[in-house]
């Protein structure tokens, strides 16, 4: 699943091509992507829109549109956005998303520009979403599903230390939590932790003030690290025009089992922590303990 560098890489790419553009036309290919609006309803509200600026929320790519709506595009496992220059000139990306002569293979929507020039959404496997909200319903939207922004201002060693005061559950859930830090995925929770120097089935709640510094920095080097690599492509992943990012071939633990830590030599091993593939070195990564609860001073021997 693209991550928070795979979007802001895609983001950074659409947001020169499409500022100013206008969507002529809007088509919805396949109604799941619109669900549980009606296929006709976003293509309806996305034409003829212009497209005012093109950010991000943790996963999400966000085109804010000239009525004050915003058209939310959510890529989640496999879904792709390809754009194509007028003139119909565009990488033809990997074959598993665009079939060789079949650039539209699993084409799910399709936004036609002024220009004449096309943005195209594809996903094999159906689990991408877009939808239209407006300014007070996406907020509240975001609020309720997202944390803080990870390479933002507000992603302090303080909101680290209180967004996991009190956690029991493991470090590595944590981060995968998008209403803790918003946009880490399982490469980069496995890449920051290493960072940390902290196990991963840690329980959230166990660190001290020099942990939370350390997965706080952890955190951040991992993410600009693959932002500044054009991202981590392992499976489908491929940017807006059609290309790989490089950061799986620097990953230090992620998909390394077997191979010998790049800190100390030791084995990478994997496990599996709620359900998902966890890599890590069990020498380096230090496994905290469950910190104990202090009690109320009870009165004491010859105190009534």
């Amino acid at each position: 699943m693209p991550e928070l560098p795979e979007v802001e890489t895609i983001r950074r790419q659409l947001e020169p091509d499409l500022c100013g553009r206008r969507f002529e036309a809007v088509e919805v290919l396949d109604p799941y992507f619109a669900k549980p609006a009606s296929a006709g309803a976003l293509e309806s509200a996305a034409s003829g829109r212009s497209v005012i600026d093109v950010g991000r929320r943790g996963k999400y790519l966000v085109f804010e549109l000239d009525d004050g709506n915003s058209l939310v595009i959510h890529l989640r496992m496999t879904g792709s956005i390809t754009l194509l220059a007028p003139d119909g000139t565009a990488s033809p990306g990997d074959a598993r998303i665009h079939a060789p002569g079949d650039p539209e293979k699993h084409l799910k929507a399709r936004f036609t520009l002024d220009d004449g020039g096309e943005m195209l959404f594809a996903d094999p496997r159906r689990f991408g979403r877009g939808f239209i909200a407006g300014p007070e319903a996406l907020e509240a939207y975001f609020d309720s599903r997202l944390g803080v922004e990870p390479l933002s201002p507000d992603f302090t060693v303080e909101a680290m230390a209180a967004m996991s005061a009190g956690r029991t559950g493991p470090l590595k859930s944590f981060l995968l939590n998008q209403k803790g830090v918003a946009g880490v995925g399982n490469i980069y929770a496995d890449e920051a932790l290493f960072r940390a120097g902290l196990h991963p089935l840690s329980p959230g709640g166990s660190m001290k003030p020099e942990h939370h510094r350390a997965l706080r920095d952890g955190v951040v080097e991992a993410l600009q690290r693959g932002l500044d690599l054009g991202g981590a492509s392992i499976d489908d992943y491929r940017d807006a025009r059609g290309d790989t990012g490089s950061m799986q071939n620097e990953f230090l633990v992620h998909r390394r089992e077997g191979e010998a830590c790049p800190r100390c030599g030791e084995k990478i091993v994997r496990i599996v922590v709620g359900g998902r593939s966890t890599y890590f070195c069990p020498a380096c990564q230090k496994r905290l303990r469950r910190r104990p609860r202090r009690l109320a001073r009870q009165g004491g021997p010859g105190r009534s």
